[in-house]
């Protein structure tokens, strides 16, 4: 038994011999950690716990030509707490919970003060040192916490943790939206519109701010200030005129809507400098609804139609073949090219008609006719001529996504017989609406063509960074005298042609309407229902251009497809506006002698007194009447008792006065001066009896 007691004695000895000796070993590890070692492991945890994490700038205003605002980025906050600060004692917490709760309620609206009171607890248990109170809540929000019971204590010692965000918002919400366009956050998607192409200027420079993870993915700031400020992006001026922007918005989305089509845009610009003054690009989305959803306007490339005509006609007037009043051959409407069949989808009841009435009737077939004579030997010298009008060659423009245009030449591969006379309507070649009016807005500048300008002016904090000026692309398309006939034919379009509908009285219009039908791919372009592209392209005033238009619209639902029908009155409702609100385009009033002058408006019939006065004051020359009462002809109104006195051309309040002194119960009808009594002149009054007068 001894010997047995000895051995499990022994046994335990070394047990615990062994426990001792790796006590003493953790220690000692532990003390070469804390003391040898310690500085080393220290950093190593802060490089794992604490970093400078990017704090995102301000970005810049857009705004348009006249300071609206387009886009703008508003402070929005996320709100944290850490229930763990030190001035939030277990007394305070517990005295002021209650009251914050409430506030909190009160403020917020989504929780009633229980449901606050307990998920604060809960916190305050859980020890959660960056709780989430809430996200996304605005200025005016974050400002009152400050002041609530517990958070009045400060950042430190209340616990309240407030982390600034922006949100882009564009006041104007769909007005010029594409145009606008918007920053992508994912590397993988374009930003688009001003938003993309002026991403370096809009967006500053980042901040530097010490954080500290508290969680898998939570960052807590070390300090109240950032180490780094971050530099708040510049604003950018664009060149948008907001009420003409609203009025090309809404004409378009009108005429897209009785027609039932698919698509539209319209542009309107500055002749002489280039600026765009508004751009609409709308897409049916829903039933009747139809928003910004792509810049068709700079981006999609089509095959333009008559518009087209302006640049053959203005090449076979330059070498020569041809003037404004020649007789050309209309072929009655109907030809063939290579046993490929055009004709015209409007005849004329004449086989030879002058180059202007062709042009202003948008004959296909003498057009195609005209070019295929004296170019169908030669038809690359027919595509250089436009390509030495830049046909070819993108715009370049201040924006992403510029569409390709295309002019074909002879050496393509899918050139063919009848390429070139269909080249000379609008067909087998390809320009985006922009690129179509750069080209019309040359005729309508003297020649020179001018790169379309979007944005003006790069500021920072109001002073300017970057000013951007007009940039020439050619100096003249043609020559000057070819110019002078290009801008006669524009104008007999609007004159005597399709166009002859939009002619205003006020001022002239020169331009083009456009009908073409769209290829559907390999299909062709009678794939199932055919489908068309109307457009209008022009000038205004035509003798003195100061702004130049475009309207297309795709796919037309109904019956009524042509740009004259369509298009047009886009055109018409943005240039009306344009001329009603800038003064420059209105002819100056002459003054005449008042000897001279005839055209004063007649003198309503009424009291001598006040229409003598206010002839005085006008210092307009009358005859003065000895008795109370005149009629508009400056005559004296006799006023007899019992008898009906004429009231014919008297204001309402003049004529009701009149008839009740004489006894009489008046009954007016409509607005305006007295056209019709019920109760002839010159009857015998009965006293109280109705008299009806109507006024217009």
């Amino acid at each position: 038994m001894a010997e047995i007691k000895k051995d499990i004695i022994w046994r335990v000895y070394i047990v615990y011999i062994g426990f001792l000796l790796f006590g003493i070993a953790i220690i000692a590890r532990i003390a070469h950690l804390q003391f040898a070692e310690g500085e080393k492991w220290k950093a190593k945890a802060d490089s794992l716990t604490l970093s400078y994490r990017t704090i995102e700038p301000s970005r810049g205003n857009i705004y348009a030509a006249d300071g609206s605002l387009l886009a703008t980025s508003l402070p929005r906050y996320d709100v944290h707490l850490d229930l763990m600060a030190g001035g939030i004692t277990k007394t305070i917490f517990n005295e002021q919970v209650d009251s914050l709760a409430y506030y909190l309620s009160d403020l917020f609206k989504d929780r009633s003060k229980n449901d606050y009171k307990r998920m604060l607890k809960e916190a305050r248990n859980d020890k959660e040192r960056y709780f989430l109170l809430r996200r996304n809540i605005s200025f005016n929000e974050q400002r009152a916490l400050r002041s609530f019971p517990i958070f009045r204590l400060g950042r430190n010692k209340g616990g309240l943790i407030i982390d600034q965000l922006s949100r882009r918002e564009r006041p104007f919400k769909m007005l010029a939206a594409r145009t606008v366009g918007y920053k992508m956050d994912n590397r993988e998607l374009k930003s688009v519109g001003i938003e993309g192409a002026f991403d370096e200027s809009l967006r500053g420079v980042a901040g530097k701010r010490l954080m500290q993870r508290i969680a898998s993915n939570v960052w807590k700031p070390v300090n109240n200030e950032n180490e780094v400020e971050p530099r708040d992006g510049s604003d950018v001026i664009t060149t948008i005129d907001l009420n003409l922007q609203d009025v090309a918005e809404h004409a378009l989305e009108t005429q897209l809507k009785m027609h039932d089509a698919d698509i539209g845009c319209a542009i309107l610009m500055e002749v002489a400098t280039g600026e765009i003054k508004a751009i609409a690009n709308l897409k049916r989305t829903g039933d009747d609804v139809y928003s910004e959803d792509f810049n068709y306007a700079i981006a999609q490339s089509t095959e333009p139609g008559s518009t087209f005509k302006l640049a053959s006609v203005i090449a076979a007037m330059e070498d020569g073949y041809v003037d404004v009043d020649d007789t050309i051959d209309t072929y009655s409407g109907i030809t063939n090219f290579s046993n490929v069949k055009l004709e015209d989808s409007h005849r004329l009841p004449y086989a030879k008609v002058s180059l202007r009435k062709a042009f202003a009737s948008s004959l296909n077939v003498a057009t195609a006719r005209l070019v295929h004579k004296y170019y169908s030997k030669n038809p690359q010298s027919f595509i250089d001529h436009l390509t030495r009008m830049h046909l070819d060659e993108p715009l370049h423009i201040q924006l992403n996504g510029e569409g390709k245009p295309r002019i074909k030449s002879v050496k393509d591969k899918d050139w063919s017989k009848v390429s070139l006379p269909f080249i000379s309507i609008g067909y087998e070649s390809k320009l985006t609406p922009l690129q179509l009016l750069t080209f019309y807005n040359a005729v309508a500048n003297n020649g020179k063509m001018v790169q379309p300008l979007f944005v003006k002016e790069i500021r920072n904090k109001g002073e300017v960074v970057k000013h951007y000026n007009t940039k020439v692309i050619v100096d003249s398309i043609c020559s000057k005298s070819t110019l002078a006939k290009a801008r006669t034919l524009l104008e007999e379009v609007v004159k005597t042609g399709t166009a002859s509908h939009i002619k205003h009285a006020q001022y002239s219009i020169a331009g083009k309407t456009g009908t073409a039908q769209i290829a559907q791919g390999k299909d062709g372009y009678k794939n199932g229902k055919v489908k068309y592209q109307a457009s209008f392209c022009g000038y205004f005033p035509a003798d003195n251009p100061m702004y130049s238009a475009i309207v297309v619209v795709y796919a037309p639902g109904k019956d009524v497809y042509y740009g004259a029908s369509i298009a047009c009155p886009v055109f018409k409702e943005i240039a009306d506006k344009v001329y009603a609100l800038n003064t420059d385009m209105h002819e100056e009033m002459k003054s005449i002698p008042d000897s001279t002058y005839t055209g004063l408006p007649v003198v309503k019939a009424g009291r001598t007194q006040p229409s003598q006065y206010a002839a005085a004051k006008l210092k307009v020359p009358v005859a003065v009447s000895e008795t109370s009462w005149i009629n508009s002809q400056q005559k004296s109104l006799q006023i007899k008792e019992n008898i009906v006195p004429s009231v014919v051309g008297m204001g309402l309040r003049d004529a009701i006065y009149l008839l009740e002194s004489q006894g009489l119960n008046v009954k007016p009808v409509g607005r305006g001066a007295v056209t019709k009594q019920s109760v002839p002149a010159g009857a015998k009054i009965a006293k109280g009896q109705l008299i009806v007068i109507e006024l217009g």
